[in-house]
């Protein structure tokens, strides 16, 4: 089984959005309040949990926070519970150190499925009856949760279903692969030869921003002309989002229906932000948002995605015979090879390089498995035309 999520927009008054409000107010009151109390726990020696901070928090919240009965139980318990997610994440090394919520930027919510009712592009919420979404649950399967969110002074939700996992395909050689090169000038190189240019929404709408949020500067601190200045910047940077993940989510539906196995590198995104001149171009282009969409479309389609491993040499490897050249720097855009003399465009090679290795990575030969498990082929600079260092993930 797996778990999918469809985020909509909800059609709500001014009662509703109210309400909305109040029930995010209390699940951030409910986290940071948890939060708290977790740390002053720990501190005094002991050895806190969620389920006895929930407990805690229904014992006194009638005196000290009656206004918490204003709004579904799920606010604060569900608030708890996330929480307590959050700590092992980090107890796991797999996330941070949680911090506090903020008001207007943690905004949300969650309900289970026992509080609320979906019926075509309804949705029945507890204290509110029946609300109208922009469009209907494209998923059909168990629904497990929903999360109502604020974005841009927009409220939507986000319907979690879980959903049964496709049939894995079997490695063939009819199966088709496509290498993917990520870059700045041309978000995505296909070893086909096809260059995407991304949209580059951040960069085409700099003076707008710059000049929302100049006029943003200059409003009086907590007066409604500074609300309405706020809530016009937070509207253009939410365009902003959404121009660059509708570019990501078609180039990765395309690129999921047409290939069965696709070749892309592990990219330290976070290292290559402390470049000052490019960090803005690389947050532009999304490198990690457009991983994490072939990640799970790749899983539902039953596709396969190949992760070349961080210092797998894809540039720098001829694509025809495998020679390997010690120094290009990234001002050349092409070369040639001095083996073979076959002349290369970088991005293009790197993506046939991609392709090779998706293709190698998954022949029983190179150590994959055909059911799909995961792989490590760790191969010589000798047999670089048949083997490559990669990390497989398969859906």
């Amino acid at each position: 089984m797996m778990l999918r999520a469809h985020k909509i927009q909800l059609r709500a008054n001014n009662k509703q959005k109210t309400y909305f409000a109040k029930a995010s107010g209390t699940a951030r009151k409910a986290y940071n309040w948890a939060l708290d109390e977790w740390e002053k726990q720990y501190k005094a020696g002991g050895r806190p949990t969620e389920t006895a901070l929930r407990r805690q928090l229904n014992s006194i919240k009638r005196k000290q926070f009656p206004w918490m009965l204003e709004v579904t139980k799920n606010a604060p318990q569900m608030a708890i519970i996330q929480l307590g997610q959050a700590f092992k994440n980090f107890f796991a090394k797999c996330a941070n150190y949680p911090t506090l919520r903020r008001k207007w930027i943690d905004d949300r919510f969650t309900l289970t499925n026992d509080q609320f009712k979906v019926n075509g592009s309804r949705i029945r919420i507890p204290h509110l009856g029946w609300l109208r979404m922009r469009e209907s649950l494209r998923y059909e399967g168990k629904i497990v949760s929903a999360t109502i969110s604020r974005h841009a002074n927009k409220w939507f939700v986000s319907i979690t279903v879980e959903m049964k996992k496709p049939a894995i395909v079997i490695a063939n050689e009819n199966q088709v692969a496509v290498g993917v090169d990520l870059g700045l000038h041309h978000f995505a190189t296909l070893s086909t030869g096809k260059k995407l240019t991304g949209p580059k929404a951040h960069k085409a709408l700099m003076g707008r921003l710059k000049r929302c949020a100049k006029n943003l500067s200059r409003k009086k601190n907590k007066s409604a002309n500074r609300k309405k200045a706020k809530i016009k910047l937070a509207k253009l940077h939410y365009r902003i989002s959404n121009i660059r993940r509708d570019a990501q989510h078609q180039l990765t539906s395309k690129l999921v229906e047409q290939f069965s196995i696709i070749g892309i590198e592990d990219l330290n995104v976070k290292g290559m932000m402390k470049n000052r001149r490019l960090s803005r171009s690389i947050a532009d282009m999304g490198f990690h948002e457009f991983r994490r969409q072939l990640e799970y479309k790749t899983e539902a389609a039953g596709k396969k995605l190949v992760v070349a491993d961080r210092w797998f040499a894809s540039s720098k490897l001829c694509s025809c015979c495998g020679e390997k050249v010690e120094k290009l720097s990234l001002s050349d855009r092409e070369w040639t090879c001095l083996h073979c003399l076959t002349h290369h465009d970088r991005d293009i090679n790197a993506a046939k390089n991609l392709e090779k290795m998706a293709v190698s990575s998954t022949a029983s030969a190179c150590g994959a498995a055909s059911d799909g498990a995961m792989v490590n082929a760790i191969a010589s600079h000798v047999a670089m035309k048949q083997e490559f260092n990669v990390k497989v993930t398969y859906g």
